[in-house]
């Protein structure tokens, strides 16, 4: 249930509202727009009677919502969410760029691909110290000690840090090194590490899952929205269909389609879409156009020696190509880069 407040609404009135509707056993949001506040009341309750809070004074509207995501929904919060990181901001009309290699391997090949993310002007650093393989006899990532380079190599040059996290007890030792937590697609369904993000202060970044419906991937990140964390980034990062001539099935629709219903940012992540360099590049340029407020891009520098997901990682300076290509294609459509 989404209640609309009269833009004159005091204070004391609608914290009144948020006791009458805590009264009634449900569990309230509230979003301050420009012009509006926005109470969201999270609870099923089918024949609960409406009108009982439409007569409160401040009240302008009430009405249910059919989706199952409340918070992730455009009925709560009409104006696109835009996350501010230490000044930094993702979900405007700039492209934001999360760059990087898909595993960090050791201190020189990390500060090399942090110097070319940081020269493209690119903001964030992804890179993996903790990675989810098919097989567990693949290499899983450097733990600790890859975090604490990823760090040091954002801080020389001025980078934000993204990188996952695959359980609950990596979440406090994962805190101290990013600056956002990324869940992968293995474990978007994974509502207990979810409801636990959602507890933190530090946006999290949601990838969608190998065959998730976008309802089930907008109710994940109505899990840790419902926690209290507000800072959600979704990510498209491709689905699993039958084709074979690419690692996944990029669905690009999925970008107009989330803008619509959702007023969370959509990143793009074609790396892990399509598992081929040769495919980036394009895929990434059609992101751009279909709305994707960012990329997430693997670059590696010896792509044929890297650790993990070589095959899909661009070199530096096809990387460098690709910004330029895609700074044309973002001001045709109003937007920078």
């Amino acid at each position: 249930m989404v209640i609309i407040l009269d833009n004159k609404a005091t204070e004391e009135q609608v914290e009144n509202v948020v006791k009458h509707l805590e009264g009634y056993g449900f569990q309230v949001h509230k979003s301050a727009g420009v012009q509006r506040t926005v109470l969201g009341a999270i609870g099923v309750k089918p024949d609960f009677d409406i009108r009982k809070i439409k007569i409160l004074e401040g009240v302008a509207d009430v009405y249910r919502v059919t989706a199952p995501f409340k918070l992730a929904s455009r009925s709560f919060k009409e104006d696109n969410t835009v996350i501010n990181i230490k000044g930094y901001e993702i979900g405007n009309n700039h492209i934001t760029m999360m760059v990087g290699p898909c595993s960090v391997e050791n201190e020189e090949q990390i500060f090399k691909l942090a110097k070319v993310v940081a020269e493209s002007g690119a903001k964030i650093l992804r890179g993996g110290a903790f990675k989810p393989r098919s097989s567990p006899y693949s290499f899983q990532g450097l733990g600790e000690e890859g975090l604490k380079l990823l760090r040091a190599a954002a801080d020389e040059y001025g980078l934000l840090v993204i990188t996952e996290v695959m359980q609950i007890k990596q979440i406090d030792l994962i805190y101290k090194y990013t600056d956002i937590f990324q869940v992968g697609a293995r474990n978007m369904q994974n509502f207990p590490l979810l409801k636990e993000l959602g507890k933190t202060d530090k946006p999290v970044m949601l990838k969608r899952g190998l065959s998730a419906l976008i309802e089930e991937w907008l109710m994940s990140a109505e899990y840790i929205l419902s926690e209290g964390n507000k800072d959600v980034i979704l990510c498209e990062r491709g689905i699993r269909t039958f084709e074979k001539y690419t690692r996944n099935t990029f669905d690009l629709s999925a970008i107009p389609v989330v803008h619509k219903k959702s007023h969370l940012p959509v990143i793009a992540d074609p790396s892990h879409a399509t598992g081929l360099r040769d495919q980036v590049a394009p895929m990434a340029r059609a992101a751009v156009a279909a709305g994707a407020d960012g990329l997430m891009i693997e670059i590696h520098h010896d792509p044929e020696n890297a650790l993990s997901d070589g095959p899909q990682a661009m070199l530096p300076g096809e990387y460098m190509k690709l910004v330029d290509e895609l700074k044309v294609i973002a001001n045709a459509i109003g937007r920078h880069l």
